[in-house]
């Protein structure tokens, strides 16, 4: 099966978030496809990653590691730089961009536990940074089929929500799907082989759920690796005509 849908030839990929978790598990699936050519991992500490750095041992010049704070958009305009200077289109971009309760952000479980600079964390890189990245990315996702898919969450979905409890998650991975399904018109009619995607990974192993893992049913708790296929298996099997689109790791479409 063919990574990009239309796609025949050799990808270049870029993974926002790798050094870590789901997108650190997708360097190394896409590293281990022939017909990936080159992988760009992009983090804030993509440089100092013991992971990545072993990565970039065993694959020589397919992976290439960018610091990039994707929060600070003169950081995108830098990074979109350096991509553009190494290769001349992107075939898949994913962002693995989010926070739940780390960096400022909060689990909230009441109106009471709301505050503003907890609201703005959680926007920032959970609504703000992917987008963003897209934006200064574009040029390089035209002409050709090529994915970008950002890794949503099922809480974000409205008609999902019967629980209630973690406001500033849900309402900042919301405000990402609709960014999202915006960005996907504008790409329809700048490429029509350019596919736009918010995908659910399902709960998986990382510092993000680590504090809810009790939470978890048995059976749903899933490896890095395991999303990270699964994210894989959703861009091949997705293309233009279900841009815009939002689905979660078991090949099954969620509700707004």
């Amino acid at each position: 099966m063919h990574l990009i849908p239309g796609l025949t030839g050799q990808a270049n990929a870029l993974i926002g978030g790798a050094s870590q978790g789901i997108g650190l598990a997708l360097c190394q699936a896409l590293l281990a496809r022939d017909d990936i050519d080159l992988v760009w991992a992009v983090s804030r500490s993509a440089s100092r990653s013991s992971a990545l750095l072993a990565l970039t041992a065993a694959h020589d010049q397919r992976l290439r590691l960018v610091d990039c704070d994707a929060r600070d958009e003169a950081a995108l305009a830098a990074l979109a730089c350096t991509v553009s200077a190494g290769c001349k289109h992107l075939h898949l971009v994913v962002s693995t961009l989010g926070i739940l309760h780390q960096q400022g952000a909060k689990a909230e479980k009441s109106l009471a536990q709301l505050d503003l600079a907890g609201l703005q964390a959680s926007f920032v890189t959970n609504a703000f940074a992917p987008i963003l990245l897209l934006k200064h990315l574009l040029p390089l996702l035209r002409q050709q089929p090529a994915t970008f898919a950002a890794l949503s969450a099922r809480v974000g979905s409205i008609g999902d929500n019967r629980l209630g409890g973690w406001y500033s998650y849900r309402a900042s991975k919301a405000a990402l799907n609709q960014l999202l399904h915006t960005a996907s018109i504008e790409l329809q009619r700048l490429n029509p082989a350019a596919t736009v995607l918010a995908l659910h990974p399902g709960t998986t192993d990382t510092a993000l759920s680590r504090p809810f893992q009790s939470n978890v049913p048995p059976g749903k708790l899933f490896e890095p690796a395991f999303a990270a296929q699964c994210v894989i298996d959703q861009v091949s099997r997705t293309g233009p005509a279900d841009s815009g689109s939002f689905w979660g790791w078991d090949g099954q479409r969620i509700p707004w």
